[in-house]
């Protein structure tokens, strides 16, 4: 983060040459570093072991709950609580909440010892209510709920393509990458040989790969964060507020559905996080690069990494503490 900013205030035109390179509204040099990290991750999960995931309705309706109607409604309160005066940064988070993570969140969840079956479920479950359920969350916190309560309202002209390219690029790629690795390569040398030696090789480019990521969306956008300090601190605020009650949320409920810690630690990763990627891309399509709506998509990543770090730790030190029995799969 600190090497990213530095280059984007410091390197003349590197984020116009950067931003140049795109397939779209999506950054190709940020696209490579996504698909180099998710390919690892979704190469170690065992596809045929997650029917039992699909069938846990449970925690693919829990999971529905928690992404789609609490946290986009929490960011919508948060949002008019810290900016009722800012319109523009108020209407980037609102699309900060509803932009559900489909990428960064598999690193997460691996850090902390999740369920990889699970986590591939209900991220497949996110993209898909993504592509359908986008455009009308964003109408409807955007223009109708403001309209409902007496509150300005503010576009919510979307594009489809948008976030269909989103999802196909940061999850559909890696996704098949990841399924085609491990069938052909089990195949061909068997399981044993797959986990004990493919995989320990691969495993550590998901974390090159995350951090090649950071320092890009940093240097793109470095000139705006550190020439604004006290607009980012305002929006920053929420942020973090949103990030902890969330995932407090997700690990409380999956504590008290007994889901066990993998599960829990899923459920909650995967409601806590948020596509940043998507969000900035439908702020900067929608109201353009200099808007406060992009500034407040760029703000995302930069509390959401560090929070959602510390988040990894609080999850292993409440492992032991509060889910003394191992769920299978941690």
């Amino acid at each position: 983060m600190a090497l990213g900013l530095a280059l984007g205030r410091l390197v003349p035109g590197l984020n116009t040459a950067l931003e140049a390179v795109k397939l779209g509204s999506i950054s190709l040099p940020i696209a490579i570093g996504l698909l180099v990290m998710m390919f690892p991750v979704l190469a170690k999960v065992r596809y045929d072991e997650t029917g039992p995931v699909l069938a846990d309705r449970k925690l693919l309706v829990t999971s529905l709950v928690l992404n789609w109607l609490l946290a986009p409604a929490l960011m919508f309160a948060l949002a008019w609580l810290f900016v009722p005066d800012l319109p523009e940064y108020r209407s980037g988070l609102i699309i900060v909440g509803l932009a559900r993570c489909i990428a960064m969140v598999m690193i997460w969840n691996e850090l902390a010892c999740g369920d990889r079956e699970a986590a591939t479920v209900l991220v497949l479950l996110n993209s898909v209510f993504q592509v359908i359920a986008f455009g009308a969350m964003g109408w409807f916190y955007l223009q109708i709920l403001p309209a409902w309560l007496g509150l300005p309202v503010a576009s919510a002209d979307f594009s489809f393509w948008t976030i269909t390219l989103s999802v196909l690029v940061f999850l559909g790629l890696p996704l098949l990458a990841g399924f085609l690795t491990r069938t052909v390569a089990e195949k061909a040398k068997g399981r044993s040989w797959y986990e004990g030696t493919f995989l320990p090789k691969l495993g550590p480019w998901a974390l090159y790969g995350l951090l090649f990521t950071i320092m890009l969306l940093f240097s793109l956008q470095g000139e705006s964060i550190t020439s604004r300090p006290q607009d980012v601190a305002r929006i920053a605020l929420p942020l973090l507020v949103y990030f902890v009650l969330v995932f407090g949320a997700g690990m409380v409920i999956g504590k008290v559905m007994r889901l066990g810690y993998a599960k829990t630690v899923t459920l909650a990763f995967t409601a806590a996080g948020n596509n940043f990627e998507l969000a900035i891309a439908v702020a900067i399509g929608t109201f353009g690069v200099t808007s406060g709506q992009a500034l407040a998509g760029v703000v995302g990543p930069l509390i959401e990494v560090p929070v959602l770090v510390a988040l990894v730790y609080a999850a292993l030190w409440s492992r032991n503490r509060y889910f003394p029995t191992p769920a299978q799969g941690a």
